[in-house]
């Protein structure tokens, strides 16, 4: 009597990580293969098996096996198949697991992905020269072996840039930097101080990803998906939202040059997740996986496309079985999205409001991994997640609002892990964030804005508020409102306990030395830009109070005077003659025709391309340039090593730099390079950065521009206290997002206590005749 044949094996390989998610995705990945009658044998670190009971429960066999050893897994691969045990298909799901899958496949001659294709994408800058010689876009990359060649490479090339691990996960050890004081703390954040780790050209844009599988070789789009993420200097995903709401010839813009790409890079098999950014300048491709993408992807898919398996496409393609997956989808009709929770640091003392989101109806996956008792760390990195809320809905939109809406509902107490009880004179924290429509949308050379998110930190005391900070956050310049709110509120619980009245009230004591101090402290721990303004502004106006006088006195300022406007004109609006100096935002197709139309009108000319221009752009539009004479010049280019033959053609124009200068080394650099810069504070981190900027600056003899974003009042009028040291104030922002009625210049109520406020006293006669 014959023995019964040997049912078909998967072998998969690297099983699945300990983090919820990684195990979530081995098992499906092991359900969708029992479900086609396949055996099952998993491999895995025995560490990792042992830790991760449910995948090895979803298998039917399990194997210690090092999958960081490619080669020891081939061979032990081809020794079972030696003995009869040769699987059917080889497959992974980990990202680190992949090089080990390429190489058993290609030993036991199954389906998979060419093994020197596979080391090539896991090697960050060998895919980046790859997608380069095919003609794809990409920023200059180095492999750096220490500062000093780190150095030497932010000194050859255009800033701002980012510092990560040559072969990593997770967004670990990203990190952005804006200059060479920006680089040790960027080092610092490396996994392996000892290895070699890429400086790359930061990319300036909407980052989103494309999500697929091979059939018969050729890559399929299953989906584009939008990804939000942390604001810098971390690159940390906090959400995404599937599929990403892009107009169509967008759309299929996408899909073509990422399937072109994989073609390229002679990928051919299993699942793809190709990550890029959608700038002024094109598609810019950045990472390439073969394996899904992370963020809860793998459930949202199956959602917006309902009855695709990821896995067992895969299985049923390797295998020879039919696959209905046309070669180009429709678009999904229905959406989904996913929110991580990003709770203060600290230690949790109460979570409320989780029982009521994980029982929502539209949740397709909850979880939260922290409760009280648990401490809270940085979040820096993937693996610093504690819990996200995955949702479906009828449009992108809906979505991604239901999302963030369930998330924000579930509220952490925390207290500082190190916190020494200081009475009742500790204040309490409480941040609030609203989104907030524009009064009118607002265009500039890469973007347009519609929407922001407006936060408010308060210090309570009995109820009382005693201090209070306020800003806008906006997305398209990458400020995450959830983030920023997330870091405030721990950086200021962390302050209200540490640097508190025990030092602040003692006669004759600095009460702004121990704030600095803390700020440049959380500064030099990764703390965002948005998030010490907003605190910043929130003690100091404490602070104030305190002492009786306004934040420009407690901080030794002259007294602001009237702030005379800048008329801000976006790109696509008309321009007005009032008299007043015209900040022209440019950096469109129109610019020629614009230039031409500014051609004898009296007032200053500060002219805005926001670095829309490129050698061609500045060479064509020089001679109109020169023939208008503005006043000031402001980023005109994204190269810098323009800028000295700029200045040379307009000798009696202020040339100043704005994008990306947000510390004292790219300060330096802007007065050094151009001669003038454009100071705002929310990339700064606040009031008390800005002034050493401008106070270095003006030794220098640079010309000082004071800016901002689209700023609430009250940030406003906290950055206006430093106009007195400005040559010109571009301090409009708060007409998009207030019903302030715009005017050419404004007061401040500089004499009260704390944070001054805008007082809109018209200007006798003059404010009469400009008025708008």
């Amino acid at each position: 009597m014959s023995a019964a044949p040997h049912p078909r094996e998967l072998l998969l390989i690297g099983g699945g990580g300990e983090m919820t998610l990684s195990v979530d995705v081995a098992v499906q990945a092991l359900e969708q293969a029992r479900a086609r009658g396949l055996r099952t044998h998993v491999t895995n670190r025995a560490d990792t098996l042992a830790a991760t009971p449910a995948v090895t429960a979803a298998a039917d066999t399990a194997t210690a096996v090092d999958f960081a050893r490619p080669g020891d897994t081939a061979d032990w691969a081809a020794g079972r198949a030696a003995d009869g045990e040769r699987p059917a298909l080889v497959f992974g799901v980990r990202e680190m697991a992949q090089e080990a899958v390429a190489a058993t496949a290609h030993a036991l001659e199954l389906p998979g992905n060419p093994p020197a294709a596979v080391r090539r994408i896991r090697t960050k800058d060998a895919c980046r020269a790859a997608l380069a010689a095919a003609g794809f876009r990409q920023p200059a990359v180095r492999v750096c072996r220490d500062a000093s060649e780190a150095r030497a490479f932010l000194a050859a090339t255009a800033g701002p840039w980012v510092v990560k691990p040559r072969d990593g996960a997770d967004s670990a050890g990203v990190r952005k930097v804006t200059g060479p004081d920006d680089l040790p703390a960027a080092l610092a954040q490396l996994p392996d101080r000892e290895a070699p780790f890429l400086v790359e050209e930061f990319v300036d844009g909407r980052e989103f990803s494309v999500e697929g599988v091979f059939v018969g070789g050729s890559p399929r789009v299953l989906a584009v998906t939008a990804k939000e993420k942390l604001p810098p200097p971390y690159f940390v995903e906090i959400g995404h939202v599937l599929p990403a709401d892009l107009p169509e010839e967008t759309r299929r813009s996408v899909e073509e040059t990422v399937t072109a790409a994989l073609t390229a890079l002679e990928l051919r098999f299993g699942l793809f997740h190709v990550e890029l950014w959608l700038t002024a300048e094109g598609i810019v491709l950045g990472e390439v996986h073969v394996r899904i993408g992370g963020g809860w992807i793998h459930r949202m898919l199956p959602h917006v496309r309902p009855g695709l398996e990821l896995y067992g496409t895969v299985y049923d393609d390797a295998l020879g079985l039919p696959v209905d997956l046309p070669a180009t989808l429709p678009a999904p009709e229905r959406a989904a999205a996913a929110s991580y929770f990003a709770p203060p640091e600290g230690r949790v003392t109460a979570v409320t409001g989780w029982d009521a989101v994980r029982t929502h109806p539209a949740v397709l996956h909850a979880e939260l991994r922290v409760g009280p008792g648990d401490v809270v760390p940085g979040f820096r990195s993937g693996g610093d997640r504690v819990g996200a809320v995955v949702v479906g809905a009828a449009t992108p939109t809906e979505a991604r609002e239901l999302a963030r809406e369930l998330v924000a509902s579930v509220r952490f107490t925390v207290e500082p892990v190190d916190a020494v009880a200081t009475g009742d004179d500790v204040p309490e924290v409480r941040v609030d964030l609203e989104p907030r429509p524009l009064t009118s949308s607002f265009r500039i050379s890469h973007m347009t804005i519609e929407t922001v998110d407006h936060l408010r930190l308060r210090l309570l005391q009995g109820g009382r508020t005693v201090g209070e900070g306020e800003i806008t956050a906006d997305s398209g310049y990458g400020q995450d409102g959830p983030a920023i709110a997330a870091e405030a509120e721990a950086l200021a619980r962390t302050l209200a306990a540490a640097c508190d009245d025990a030092h602040h009230g003692a006669d004759g004591a600095d009460p702004v030395a121990p704030l600095r101090a803390a700020l440049e402290k959380a500064a030099a721990d990764g703390v965002g830009a948005p998030a010490r303004m907003l605190v910043e502004m929130a003690f100091l106006d404490r602070a104030a109070r305190r002492a009786g006088v306004p934040v420009w006195r407690l901080l030794g300022l002259p007294e602001p005077g009237r702030v005379r406007l800048l008329h801000t004109v976006p790109i696509g609006e008309d321009i007005p003659l009032d008299g007043r100096p015209l900040k022209i935002k440019l950096g469109g197709a129109d610019d020629e025709q614009i230039l031409r139309s500014l051609l004898g009108v009296p007032a200053p000319l500060i002219l805005d391309a926001n670095r829309g221009w490129g050698r061609q752009d500045w060479e064509r539009l020089r001679p109109l340039l020169a023939e208008l004479a503005p006043a000031v010049l402001e980023d005109p280019v994204r190269d810098p090593a323009l800028l000295p033959a700029i200045r040379a053609a307009l000798p009696g124009t202020a040339v100043v730099l704005d994008e990306g200068i947000a510390t004292a080394g790219d300060a330096a650099f802007a007065v050094g390079t151009a001669g003038g810069l454009n100071v705002k504070l929310m990339r700064f981190g606040g009031i008390l950065p800005a002034l050493d900027a401008l106070t270095d600056a003006t030794e220098k003899g640079a010309a000082r521009m004071l800016g901002c974003f689209l700023e609430p009042p009250r940030a406003i009028a906290y950055a206006a206290q430093l106009a007195g040291l400005c040559d010109w104030s571009d301090l409009d922002g708060h007409f998009w997002v207030s019903d302030d009625r715009p005017v050419p210049s404004y007061g401040l109520d500089s004499d009260a206590p704390g944070i001054p406020r805008i007082a809109y006293t018209p200007e006798p006669a003059r404010e009469e005749a400009a008025a708008i």
